[in-house]
């Protein structure tokens, strides 16, 4: 019988970079692998287009196609893109802003739309451990550091007690911080103006690292941002292959950790960046072996975590399980 062709979407990754360059092959198929420079670009191609059989995609993408009358993606628990958050949140300096609790009563500008991966996690945490709840801010979507049209190829949901708005024509986010026309910023890119180090702009939390540390060490939740998603139809047709698609991203993120393992030896000399072994130390010190898990079992916990912070923030009509939204066959990972 000869291989699938299959036709898979997702960033080029140092965990991936095994099944772009074929190091790595998925047993029963002959994948062809596509890449962007944004990585919103093949999610978006992924829901408008069905460009794709296979395509990573952003979590609350996934979440929010599950609403639509005819579902058309489920998903493998692989999980390409993870990230603490805390990080995340950039305020202006002139804003009063001190604390968390501070943020209550601001205008919040939020990249791309209300509830983007990286703005889900912090409004849940901020709202767990804060006290700080969506409904208590304005909130503002768009560009970061260019101005952008909304990002309509999926549902564009907020509560009816939160306020959200789009920012005026031909402005950006980050200017806009910097300026002090909003007081704060959640976004999964740093703003040039944080980057160019302006005096009007820091983050949140000017020492995320052990805040997100910490983080980790009470929760247990390494942050999932995107998920692998198979088009239903296809996996109807070819029943079967989803535990290949799986085992094949297993097999190529494990040759990315076992090069760093390896790379101790010699002092990681072939990365760039200094004292890069000290923090591969001291995260070997903090995380279990596999820090970066595959599998529904070793993420239940972030994962029903992300799924209720997606439905008490207005973006899911029910609260999900992993029993809902992954491939039934690999539910037991």
């Amino acid at each position: 019988m000869s291989n699938l062709a299959l036709k898979i979407g997702c960033y080029n990754y140092d965990h991936t970079r095994a099944l772009f360059d074929g190091t790595v092959k998925i047993d029963g198929v002959d994948a062809t692998f596509e890449g962007a420079h944004i990585v919103s670009e093949i999610f978006e191609r992924m829901v408008r287009q069905r460009a794709f059989d296979v395509s990573e995609l952003g979590l609350t993408y996934y979440l929010r196609t599950l609403d639509l009358d005819d579902p058309p993606f489920i998903a493998l628990p692989v999980f390409p893109n993870r990230n603490f958050r805390h990080s995340a949140i950039f305020i202006n300096t002139s804003s009063g802003i001190k604390t968390p609790q501070d943020l209550a009563g601001k205008t919040i500008g939020e990249f791309a739309l209300y509830g983007h991966d990286a703005g889900v996690w912090p409004k849940g945490i901020l709202s767990d451990e804060y006290g700080v709840t969506p409904d208590q801010c304005r909130w503002i979507v768009g560009g970061t550091d260019h101005p952008i049209p909304p990002f309509d190829f999926i549902p564009q949901l907020h509560p009816a007690n939160v306020e959200v708005t789009h920012a005026p024509e031909g402005k950006a986010l980050g200017p806009m911080l910097e300026a002090g026309e909003i007081d704060a910023l959640i976004s999964v890119d740093v703003p040039q103006c944080v980057l160019n180090r302006s005096p009007q702009v820091a983050r949140l939390f000017p020492d995320y690292e052990p805040v997100e540390r910490t983080y980790y060490q009470h929760t247990n939740i390494f942050p999932i941002m995107h998920v692998v998603v198979i088009r239903k139809e296809l996996l109807a047709q070819h029943s079967g292959f989803a535990q290949s698609i799986y085992r094949g991203f297993c097999d190529s993120k494990e040759v990315a950790m076992e090069q760093y393992r390896k790379g101790a030896l010699k002092q990681h000399m072939a990365v760039m960046i200094p004292w890069f072994s000290k923090l591969f130390d001291e995260n070997r010190l903090l995380f279990p072996d596999d820090w970066w898990p595959y599998g529904v079992e070793a993420n239940r916990k972030a994962i029903d975590t992300f799924l209720r912070y997606h439905f008490e923030q207005g973006l899911s009509q029910r609260q999900l399980k992993c029993e809902d939204i992954f491939v039934p066959e690999l539910l037991t990972t």
